[in-house]
């Protein structure tokens, strides 16, 4: 998932939303578009507007005509993020097919589209005889979101295979930046807002295709076997503070199983939050911070989102 930093509240858009029609884009554009299929919590509201680009110079000739006059969200897979109740103003840009390749370009380097999953980045690193990537497979996103947010698992995290990305401003200008531009802290990095990452390269090393393989299929027994992946979720909740684990300081506060309204926490990982049924976003955020709360009064510590939280309330 690709979208912009962490308690993005936003207003209630701008007259440019007003003046857009389906008839400036090749691609599919669609008003008032709900957002709760898209997301793997299956809440919230709808997006002023939702684009699906039909390729780069579509995305470009749109986001030119904008011109920064409305705020724009880039949508992956909808893992790590509650889209709230009143909706997202704006813009919210989903990549399809035309951004979802991945290429070999020699010398252990995947050119991967923006659209593309983790799991298709890492499967193409192992047909190629690419080693390092395998941790890709355990981040349930798209190229995009991964490499705003930095994305890790496993022991790796994006900072430590990106050789540049190619990403689209707001104002449709396509530029490219080397790793070192966006200056990546843990689940953060410096793209500025409404950027969307329509390519990455990611370095690897040589390595064995039967080994790389064995180290994938590990990473997914370890997901499903410590994840409540079969639930609708959102990925890891809460950034774990330095020195320590954030699912063991959510347990010591008592909240394993804690629910509000449709929203629980998981019984089998603390760190994840589940809508059992038809929770909304309210819910899921509220439980969120009442397990904030129950953390800081018990420990003495302050957890920080990690899930991403968009829109209106």
């Amino acid at each position: 998932m690709s979208v912009q930093p962490n308690d993005w509240l936003m207003d209630s858009g701008t007259t440019a939303a007003t003046s857009l029609s389906p008839d400036m884009v090749r691609g599919k554009l669609t008003a008032n578009a709900p957002l709760a299929p898209l997301v793997w919590f299956k809440a919230g509201g709808a997006a002023d507007w939702l684009f699906e680009p039909a390729d780069l110079d579509d995305l470009t000739r749109f986001l030119g005509t904008v011109n920064g006059g409305m705020q724009v969200m880039a949508l992956g897979l909808g893992s790590n993020l509650i889209v709230r109740d009143g909706g997202v103003p704006g813009v919210v840009i989903r990549l399809g097919k035309a951004f979802a390749k991945v290429r070999d370009l020699g010398d252990c380097v995947l050119e991967c589209g923006g659209g593309a999953s983790g799991i298709l980045v890492a499967s193409t690193a192992r047909d190629a005889g690419i080693a390092g990537l395998e941790f890709l497979r355990g981040i349930p996103g798209t190229v995009g979101g991964f490499v705003r947010m930095n994305g890790g698992a496993y022991g790796r995290e994006v900072s430590d295979v990106l050789v540049d990305c190619d990403v689209v401003l707001a104002d449709g200008t396509l530029i490219t930046l080397p790793a070192r531009d966006l200056r990546y802290t843990y689940r953060h990095s410096a793209l500025p807002d409404g950027a969307v990452v329509v390519a990455a390269r990611f370095r690897g090393q040589p390595g064995d295709p039967v080994a790389i393989g064995a180290e994938m299929d590990r990473i997914a027994a370890a997901r499903e076997e410590s994840q409540p992946l079969r639930s609708k979720t959102g990925g890891s909740t809460f950034k774990n503070p330095s020195g320590d684990k954030a699912w063991r300081l959510v347990d010591a506060a008592g909240c394993r199983g804690l629910t509000m309204g449709g929203a629980q926490v998981s019984e089998k990982h603390t760190n994840f939050l589940i809508n059992t049924g038809n929770a909304t976003s309210a819910e899921i955020e509220g439980l969120g911070e009442e397990v904030r709360r129950r953390v800081r009064a018990s420990q003495g510590v302050a957890l920080e989102w990690e899930i991403q939280r968009v829109g209106r309330p």
